[in-house]
């Protein structure tokens, strides 16, 4: 089944046959970090495709981003179904990025979080990268790139699924590094960004619960999505780097 896209940004109809390896694939590409990364590939002139579950979100990005080598497609990394469609549309790719998790049911003291809620965060953040791997494998020529967190180094009260699957996706990209090899595997470990989940996790306190985290970090300062993708172009243009976590956090994981 094809990828379905927005008309405005269909797919090329020379699409299953391409071998231009400049093509990334950004999932979570509508919003934060990986809407910023997109915007960092387009500008220098690259394909990019960028997916995720939310249709309404993809669409204003692409009027955002406003490029005819801009392409959307949607996906649910949760549902292997929905994975192994986006993957049987997309044609060749030089890297694949996934920045998409919902941690926003992640919180909470652990006698009161719901096991389907922890199971939720291990689907998006550990078992969604697995199965995009999988399936983007066979068409993978370049490298793919994970995002992990903070909460695997310097985990926080009432968070202790978010620790543990930042953690188990870093053993993931180990592994995967050497089973998906000569493709390069990595991870990009943020700190405290600010991106849309705050307004969500803080609600009207998301400026100065933010403020406070600021000041705690050497940088002094709180990331900004353009922070985040410039670390995913780094670990995309390093030829050598294979199997290693960077991290992006002003400096949280000394602190």
């Amino acid at each position: 089944m094809p990828v379905t896209v927005s008309p405005a940004f269909a797919w090329p109809t020379t699409v299953v046959s391409m071998t231009d390896i400049s093509h990334t694939l950004i999932i979570g590409g509508g919003s934060g970090m990986g809407l910023a990364l997109a915007r960092s590939l387009l500008a220098d002139g690259l394909e990019v495709t960028i997916a995720g579950r939310s249709r309404d979100r993809l669409d204003a990005a692409a009027v955002d981003l406003g490029s005819d080598r801009l392409h959307t497609a949607p996906v649910d990394i949760a549902d292997e179904d929905s994975v192994r469609r986006l993957f049987q549309g997309i044609g060749r790719l030089g890297h694949v990025v996934v920045t998409a998790a919902d941690m926003s049911h992640g919180y909470a003291p652990l006698a009161q979080l719901p096991l389907a809620d922890a199971r939720g965060v291990i689907d998006t953040k550990v078992l969604g990268p697995w199965l995009v791997a999988k399936y983007a494998a066979p068409v993978l020529a370049e490298s793919f790139t994970v995002t992990s967190g903070i909460a695997a180094y310097r985990p926080a009260v009432n968070g202790t699924v978010v620790a543990t699957a930042n953690a188990a996706l870093e053993g993931l990209v180990r592994a995967l590094a050497l089973e998906l090899a000569p493709v390069r595997v990595n991870a990009v470990s943020p700190g405290w960004v600010d991106t849309p989940i705050w307004t969500s996790l803080a609600g009207d306190a998301k400026d100065e619960r933010l403020a406070a985290m600021a000041a705690r970090l050497p940088v002094g300062r709180i990331g900004h999505p353009d922070d985040i993708a410039a670390a995913f172009r780094a670990v995309l243009d390093n030829g050598f780097l294979t199997g290693t976590v960077l991290h992006v956090d002003g400096g949280h994981h000394l602190v």
